[in-house]
């Protein structure tokens, strides 16, 4: 099993917290909305041949909060300074619903920087059809019945089952705080980013959609697939918008078929 260990660097100005696990060429992955939720089924998988680097966002509880920081495209840029001050060269990164967004913005900002982008149930763009859920009118409790479909996967109970804990309570509102702080106006896209996503085509790109997800509809996949046309989609059957702990050995599988692709 890979030993994933917290710590905190200075990098991008700031003391940064992440998570480090596994070995072999750097995975950077951004989590979604609601921050990181703990080493996974999943995130073992992939650590197998893969260094973990999991930053934990500005914002977050753990990681101070950054006031220049006002959009997503700005946290793309600190991401990209946090990457040069690690001094990683080119990385692959998986980033899920607003993290997928984080991706998307620097993949855009500078092709460069990853070789390999896999995007799970991505925010960032319009969708073609459909509407981003409006997570800020809902308690966090309502937030999080929309976020899992499949509620009898053990990881789900791992997570998010019984009482929450004040403390648990207190990291979620931060969370949902920052987020509707970078990214209530226009809410969790940005109406430039698809333009300049055009043209990026030497990262190869997985866009990765719960085929019950009610939360990222299908159309923000159409929405990234039209600005990426190369990109290549895989649909996780029963499972919403956490495919990875819903559906996690459909989710290894394509994942994992994709970055040794």
């Amino acid at each position: 099993m890979a030993q994933e260990k917290e710590e905190t660097i200075k990098a991008g100005g700031t003391e940064l917290t992440l998570v480090r696990g596994g070995r072999g060429r750097p995975l950077v992955i951004f989590h979604d909305e609601l921050g990181y939720t703990g080493w996974m089924s999943w995130n073992e998988a992939l650590a197998a041949e893969h260094e973990l680097i999991i930053p934990l966002q500005p914002g977050f509880g753990k990681t101070p909060r950054l006031d220049w920081i006002m959009n997503y495209r700005d946290l793309g840029g600190f991401y990209q300074r946090v990457l040069r001050d690690m001094k990683l060269g080119q990385v692959d990164v998986i980033g899920f619903s607003a993290g997928a967004f984080i991706a998307a913005e620097m993949a855009a900002s500078n092709p460069d920087i990853f070789g390999k982008m896999v995007l799970v149930g991505p925010m960032g763009l319009k969708p073609e059809e459909g509407e981003i859920l409006d997570m800020f009118d809902k308690t966090i409790r309502t937030h999080l019945v929309h976020t899992v479909w499949n509620t009898e996967a053990p990881e789900f109970a791992k997570i998010y089952g019984g009482d929450m804990s004040p403390e648990q309570f207190e990291l979620f509102e931060d969370a949902r705080s920052e987020t509707a702080r970078i990214g209530w106006e226009p809410y969790m896209f940005n109406p430039s980013l698809g333009h300049l996503l055009q043209g990026v085509s030497d990262i190869k790109t997985l866009l990765v959609w719960g085929m019950k997800d009610d939360f990222t509809p299908r159309g923000c996949i159409e929405a990234y697939k039209k600005a990426i046309p190369d990109a290549q989609i895989a649909e996780i059957p029963e499972a919403g918008h956490r495919p990875e702990i819903e559906n996690p050995d459909a989710f290894i599988r394509a994942v994992q078929g994709f970055l040794a692709d």
